[in-house]
């Protein structure tokens, strides 16, 4: 009988003895270079404290291998037109581009003067200067879609004679700023423009314009004095009612064909195209739109 307990006794502290489970063995922590993060839990800890970090790099809380590693000295340094290392360090500069998307700016940082590309988009800027782009001629593209902007200033492009794209799509523009010559791409869909805030030779003398996109607006009418060389005319969703025989073509010239446009969109908009067909006579391809 006291052989039976002593078996018994035996088997009933057998699995306080034996190795732990799988799922514990790999909750075991190691430590390395005297930090305080265990390699057993780091993939998981990174991936939380990462979607907290600022893309700026100024909430850094690791102190790995795996996070980028900036000078927190120079991020106190303001932005200053003497340098460009906050642009830099706020934004990415790559060779004439800069990137400035989603980082939640409020204004237009200063950019180095060789800046060719400039991507600012999903930000808060309200307000557009004309000292913003006073000291930079290189620029080429500008793309500011997804901001606040509201006011831009009288000029603030007017010195830029090499930009050829820019975009101000989804923000909250009431009229259009002056535009630089050589522009061949023009975007200012989903704002509140109306037909008064655009001026009668806003287009006229933008020869090399080919692509304009005016959609999700509040236009009255079409815009006048299209330039020769547009190919596409997005006017989509705005509030048109009418349109005339010269909105598109010249009534006093039946042998006129505007040789180059390839689409109009005017769908969305509370006209019926059919009542002005005589509109479209130049054109090779009809608007898209409601006919009937």
């Amino acid at each position: 009988m006291e052989t039976l307990q002593a078996t018994f006794f035996l088997f009933a502290f057998v699995p306080l003895v034996n190795p732990a489970p799988p799922l514990q063995q790999e909750s075991v922590q190691f430590y390395e270079y005297d930090t305080d993060v265990s390699m057993g839990s780091l993939t998981q800890d990174y991936e939380m404290q990462s979607k907290d970090v600022r893309k700026d790099g100024t909430n850094v809380s690791l102190d790995t291998s795996l996070m980028l590693q900036r000078d927190d000295s120079q991020l106190d340094v303001p932005p200053t037109k003497d340098t460009n290392l906050p642009t830099c360090l706020l934004c990415v500069c790559l060779s004439g581009s800069v990137y400035c998307e989603e980082i939640d700016i409020e204004a237009v940082p200063p950019l180095p003067k060789e800046t060719a590309y400039l991507y600012a988009r999903f930000n808060k800027i309200k307000r557009i200067a004309a000292s913003d782009f006073a000291d930079i001629t290189t620029l080429r593209r500008i793309d500011f879609s997804g901001n606040r902007i509201e006011e831009i200033e009288d000029g603030a492009f007017s010195k830029l004679l090499l930009l050829e794209e820019l975009s101000l799509a989804e923000n909250r523009l009431v009229k259009l700023p002056v535009l630089p010559p050589k522009l061949t791409t023009f975007n200012a869909n989903q704002n509140r423009i109306k037909s008064r805030g655009i001026k009668a030779n806003a287009f006229k003398k933008l020869t090399n314009l080919a692509y304009l996109y005016l959609g999700h607006n509040a236009l009255e009418s079409v815009p006048l004095n299209l330039p020769e060389s547009l190919r596409i005319l997005h006017l989509q969703y705005n509030n048109i009612t009418t349109i005339t025989d010269d909105t598109f073509c010249k009534s006093n010239n039946t042998r006129y064909i505007r040789t180059r446009m390839d689409e109009i969109r005017m769908e969305g908009n509370p006209i019926v195209l059919a009542k002005h067909i005589n509109a479209f006579s130049c054109l090779r391809m009809l608007p898209v739109g409601t006919y009937y």
